[in-house]
C-alpha cells in the first residue's frame, strides 16, 4: 500500500515532455532529515504532470534527485521514495563507530562517522552504475576541500558521486575523485540554482529542505542543537541570496517547505509527517492560478 494517497489518472504513467514548454530544472537543496519535505513537493509536481529536463542536487537533495532520476517519471516512483524515507533512521546513515569517533576527536582522522551506512542505503536504491545513465540528466554538487573549488558532477561512477555530494564535512569522510577530495557541495552552494541556469534551464523549480523561518519554539538545547541552528541560519541566508540573484534571469518557482514543529535536520523520526505536510502545501501552492503564468519568482 502506498504511503501517499493516489489520485487516479494523475501521473501514474511516465510523463512525456512537451517540446513547447521551457527547459525545466528541479533544484533540490540539502537539509539532512528535512530532505523528506522534498518527497511531498515531488509528488505534487508529478501529479500535475510537471517533470524536469534535468535535476541538480546538493547533499540530501542529491540523494533524492539520484533516486528519482534513475526511475520512470511517475508518482509511483515518488511513493517508493516516500517509503524509503519513512523507513530510515539516523543510525542507518550515520552509524557511530568508536574507532572513527575517537580518531576524529583526537585529531587523527578527518571524520567522526563511517560512510558505510550511507553507502549501503545508496547502493540499495541506485539503479544506475554511472551518473550519465540516469533517465533524466542528473547533476550533483560537491566541493574540493583541498583546492577550494566547487565541483559539478555530471559523469562518472554514480555511487561515488552520490557519496561525495552527501559527505558532510567533519562527520563523513571525503571521497576521492581522481586527484580530488570531495565533500558535500551544500557547504558552499546548498541550493545550486546557479548550475541549473548554466546548464540552460529556463524555468527552475526550487525544492528547499527548510522553511525559511528563523523562529524557534524554544532555545536550542545544548551545544549540538545550537551549532545546527547556526548552520541552518547560514544556509538559509545563502539560499535567499541565490533566489534573489536569479529571480530575474529565469522563471523561478520556490516550493513551500512547511516545518511547523521545527523538526531538526538530525531528527529522522518525522519523515512521514514532513512528507504529508509538504504534499498538502505544494498541492495548494500549485493550484494557485497565479502560478500558471510562471513568470518571475513565485515564492510560497
Amino acid at each position: 500500500m502506498a504511503l501517499l494517497p493516489h489520485i487516479p489518472g494523475n501521473g501514474h504513467e511516465p510523463v512525456s515532455r512537451d517540446p513547447t514548454r521551457p527547459r525545466t530544472a528541479f533544484v533540490l537543496s540539502g537539509g539532512a532529515s528535512l530532505g523528506a519535505l522534498q518527497v511531498g513537493m515531488l509528488r505534487a509536481l508529478y501529479e500535475r504532470g510537471i517533470v524536469p529536463d534535468l535535476f541538480v542536487g546538493a547533499s540530501a537533495g542529491a540523494l533524492n534527485a539520484a533516486f528519482v532520476a534513475c526511475r520512470p517519471q511517475t508518482v509511483d516512483g515518488i511513493d517508493e521514495l516516500a517509503a524509503v524515507w519513512a523507513s530510515l533512521r539516523r543510525e542507518d546513515l550515520f552509524p557511530v563507530g568508536w574507532r572513527a569517533l575517537i580518531k576524529g576527536l583526537a585529531g587523527n582522522g578527518d571524520h567522526l562517522v563511517s560512510d558505510h551506512g550511507l553507502r549501503e542505503v545508496a547502493r540499495r536504491h541506485l539503479r544506475i552504475q554511472r551518473i550519465e545513465d540516469a533517465i533524466v540528466p542528473l547533476h550533483l554538487v560537491a566541493f574540493d576541500v583541498v583546492k577550494g573549488e566547487e565541483v559539478l558532477i555530471s559523469r562518472g561512477p554514480a555511487l561515488d558521486a552520490l557519496l561525495a555530494a552527501a559527505a558532510i564535512p567533519g562527520l563523513l569522510p571525503p571521497v576521492r575523485w581522481g586527484i580530488r577530495r570531495l565533500i558535500d557541495g551544500g557547504v558552499v552552494n546548498n541550493t545550486p540554482i546557479s548550475h541549473a541556469v548554466e546548464l540552460g534551464a529556463e524555468r527552475v523549480y526550487v525544492l528547499p529542505a527548510a522553511s525559511g523561518s528563523r523562529a524557534l519554539d524554544k532555545p536550542p538545547r545544548g551545544a549540538l542543537e545550537a551549532a545546527i541552528h547556526g548552520i541552518t541560519l547560514t544556509i538559509e541566508s545563502q539560499n535567499r541570496t541565490g533566489i534573489a540573484r536569479y529571480a530575474g534571469n529565469v522563471d523561478l518557482v520556490v516550493m513551500p517547505a512547511p516545518n511547523p514543529h521545527h523538526v531538526q535536520p538530525t531528527d529522522f523520526g518525522h519523515a512521514q509527517s514532513l512528507i504529508e505536510g509538504a504534499l498538502t502545501a505544494a498541492r495548494e501552492f500549485l493550484g494557485n492560478p497565479a502560478l500558471s503564468a510562471a513568470t518571475g519568482c513565485q515564492v510560497a
